[in-house]
């Protein structure tokens, strides 16, 4: 289908952008004059032009427009915000048809772009390699249609099921695995840890492996017991600091005073406040199990290294699920996981 083969160059487009666009969408769009593609763009960072202007902008004889069709990976959008609305611009440039991978849950378009464009008299077709369009943004919709960010939960365990060596830090990923876990830290909005990981590790969370950008900081640590000098606090990224002490905001960390009662429930509902739309819990063994036991995770990703036995320490989360697929990382696998409810 010539439909599909046009839309998955708009997801391919989209991608280039991943972990780029928050609070915004993935989104790519190309525009097609008799079967040849003469424009492209996707959007590439929050408040920047959409994906629909940056495609029309790249066509350079714009006098082609009118008989041309734009494919885009996501509905356009209908309201005024840092941008206009590009449903707006398709019908003031008057392009022959539109054709749309995935309509927009977000309450502010959730059908609108397309009908703008159908009053218009202009042919929309919609639903195009659907699927894969909604799993490109499954963090934008798993935000605007549950409420809460996108959870993907992750650990290493040994194969004897043991996450550390006698309760002290234990090296079971492997330098390939590590990469892994800095794109994918990269790609996500934040990551999350609590106490006993950051007093145990001190790790700093960024992508020191990688060249990318750094996740916002998710401390659990309700009696404020971490230590300011320890690396979670440092200023290479944004910090936010859940806990039953004190609420304040002091240059790049924030301070979030919470119950502890219904604390998972409450801690998603601050961050959905807060605009994160998706979240790596690294966290022990305790906090991932937590989230584990309210069914409360979209992702989980266990690195597992069968070749090594430490017989005591931390033992891993109960977790009996059976992964999607698994992945070799020479001496490491990955075992992916999806949530099917």
């Amino acid at each position: 289908m010539q439909h599909e083969f046009f839309i998955r160059r708009c997801i391919e487009l989209a991608q280039k952008a991943t972990g780029n666009t928050y609070p915004n969408p993935l989104v790519g769009s190309v525009i097609v004059h008799n079967g040849k593609i003469i424009g492209e763009g996707y959007h590439q960072k929050a408040g920047e032009n959409h994906a629909e202007i940056n495609a029309i902008n790249s066509v350079e004889d714009k006098s082609l427009i009118p008989e041309s069709t734009i494919y885009v990976s996501l509905e356009p959008c209908a309201h005024f915000g840092k941008t206009p609305p590009c449903a707006l611009k398709i019908v003031e440039l008057g392009f022959k048809k539109v054709v749309i991978g995935a309509l927009d849950s977000h309450d502010k378009v959730n059908g609108k772009g397309k009908k703008i464009i159908e009053d218009a008299g202009i042919e929309v077709i919609s639903g195009v390699l659907e699927q894969e369009c909604i799993n490109l943004n499954k963090r934008f919709f798993t935000f605007h249609e549950k409420k809460r960010p996108f959870i993907i939960l992750k650990w290493a365990e040994s194969g004897d099921h043991f996450m550390d060596k006698d309760f002290k830090p234990t090296q079971i990923s492997n330098s390939l695995t590590k990469q892994f876990v800095h794109q994918l830290r990269n790609n996500e909005h934040s990551i999350l840890i609590g106490t006993m990981t950051a007093m145990r590790d001190n790790p700093s969370l960024t992508t020191r492996e990688i060249v990318g950008r750094n996740p916002v900081r998710v401390l659990i640590d309700m009696d404020l017991k971490v230590p300011e000098n320890y690396h979670i606090f440092n200023d290479e990224a944004e910090t936010l600091v859940f806990n039953s002490v004190k609420e304040s905001h002091e240059k790049h960390v924030t301070f979030i005073k919470i119950s502890r009662e219904n604390f998972i429930q409450n801690l998603l509902n601050k961050l959905h406040e807060m605009q994160i739309q998706s979240v790596i819990v690294e966290g022990g063994s305790i906090v991932l199990q937590q989230f584990i036991d309210a069914g409360l995770w979209d992702e989980t990703l266990v690195i597992r290294n069968n070749n090594l036995t430490l017989e005591n320490g931390t033992p891993a989360p109960k977790f009996l699920f059976t992964p999607s697929f698994v992945q070799d990382f020479r001496d490491n696998v990955i075992e992916f996981y999806k949530n099917s409810n």
